[in-house]
């Protein structure tokens, strides 16, 4: 019998190396070469599958299975696709098991649902089910870890939909490396891709994640799936984000949102309303700005305060926008708004705990600002979007229109934008105002 072949595996970034050394040549990480075997090749093949013409290939792009929530359909890119390999991951009890057993219960009514779990016991899954008045769904359960056994299983009972929680849990017979290890990470997922891609099933894949936030393993895990989804929690809010970071089959960045219950997780229809603390600002420092997520725009708030500094070094402080755009803005409105703040300290949130990655919050951030500066409130139902220049010129950012569309809807007057976003179509009911410095949107915010 063939003696075993043995190897180093970096546990950073998964490169091989023949002999230990104290720093992976591929990523330079320091002590995290481990030694594992690598598991001899099976002397038994299934028959490779042969090349197929394009041109013969069917055209149904378009067709898609919703899974009873609007919001995770929105986040997938419009529902699952057939052979798509989807990766949730989260922090623990943030309610991934949970949103998950919700999905297949609703997918159990019109498609077979197989459920395989390696943390909990099927009495415990179970419970769950009945607490979230689940026990009628129509769906396989297995407890186990063999990744072997569970596609086994999974092919046997014709399943169309399969849910595994979690991929950290699961091994390969093939292997003898414990659960979680990179090569075990690395060999389940690709058995499962080449399952999903073969059959034409549709994966669900729980992952852990790391203090950092990152799904814990190899970054070649996530390259192999086709969406990659992740929780985003407050945990003083009553509210789940689920943010789409890749997806082959729709808009990355694409945002739902979701609020838990003792009943499981219910969708939001409306978003804009959490974000809206009231409908009404008339308190100096608060102006409502329209963020663009994913597809759709949503209407937030955005605070600020500015207090006298008790220290030689005045606060910088940002939650929910970029702290580096923050010393921009205060450096714009010193020289283009005749505003000098070194003396100041400076405070800017977005209420409700959403972070906004765009720039078209510059300017509702900087007249916030000035609001609080000078203890005077904006225009009462106004809402404001742009971007600003190192120049003082206010630049105009996508879907301009829209944002103001969805203003109008939610009963706003009155709309301080960038010129160049000024819509041909005025919508009713509500006043637009194009700016095109600083100085412009200081004097008629107000």
């Amino acid at each position: 019998m063939a003696k075993p072949k043995t190897a180093y595996v970096c546990g950073e970034c998964g490169a091989h190396s023949v002999k230990w050394a104290g720093q992976c040549p591929d990523c330079d990480a320091w002590n995290t070469l481990a030694r594992m075997t690598i598991a001899a090749p099976h002397s038994a093949h299934s028959a490779a599958p042969g090349p197929a013409s394009v041109a013969l290939l069917p055209d149904d792009m378009a067709h898609r299975e919703t899974t009873g929530f609007a919001e995770f359909d929105r986040v997938l890119g419009g529902g699952i696709v057939p052979g798509v390999v989807v990766l949730l991951g989260g922090d623990p009890g943030v309610g991934k098991s949970t949103l998950l057993q919700q999905v297949g219960a609703s997918l159990s009514s019109s498609l077979p649902v197989f459920y395989a779990t390696g943390e909990e016991s099927p009495r415990q899954v179970g419970q769950r089910a009945h607490r979230l008045g689940l026990g009628e769904a129509n769906m396989q359960l297995l407890a186990d870890t063999s990744i072997e056994n569970i596609l086994a299983q999974a092919t046997q009972a014709k399943a169309r939909v399969v849910v595994i929680d979690s991929i950290q849990t699961m091994t390969s017979r093939d292997l003898p490396s414990a659960p979680g290890s990179v090569a075990q990470l690395r060999e389940c997922v690709g058995r499962i891709v080449q399952y999903a891609k073969q059959n034409e099933v549709s994966v669900f894949l729980i992952g852990h994640v790391t203090k950092e936030g990152a799904i814990a393993g190899p970054r070649v895990v996530e390259h192999m799936v086709d969406t990659v989804l992740y929780f985003e929690n407050d945990p003083s809010s009553r509210y789940t984000l689920i943010r789409s970071v890749k997806n082959r089959f729709g808009a990355t960045g694409e945002m739902g949102v979701f609020a838990m219950t003792s009943k499981g997780f219910r969708q939001v229809s409306n978003p804009s309303a959490i974000f809206l603390s009231r409908e009404t600002i008339t308190e100096p420092g608060s102006i409502v700005s329209v963020a663009w997520e994913g597809s759709r725009p949503l209407l937030v708030e955005i605070q600020a305060l500015v207090a006298d500094s008790n220290g030689s070094h005045p606060r910088r402080l940002a939650t929910g926008v970029d702290q580096n755009r923050l010393a921009l803005l205060l450096a714009v409105l010193q020289r283009h708004g005749g505003m000098a703040l070194g003396g100041e300290d400076v405070f800017v949130n977005v209420v409700g705990g959403l972070r906004i990655g765009e720039t078209a919050a510059d300017l509702p951030a900087l007249l916030a600002i000035v609001s609080s500066f000078r203890d005077r409130p904006c225009r009462e139902r106004l809402i404001s979007f742009g971007e600003i220049g190192l120049a003082g010129e206010i630049r105009p950012v996508r879907f301009g229109a829209e944002r103001i569309a969805a203003a109008a809807k939610q009963g706003f007057t009155h709309a301080l934008v960038p010129e160049s976003n000024l819509p041909k179509n005025l919508p009713p009911d509500i006043e637009v105002t194009g700016v095109r410095r600083v100085s412009d949107a200081l004097e008629r915010a107000f």
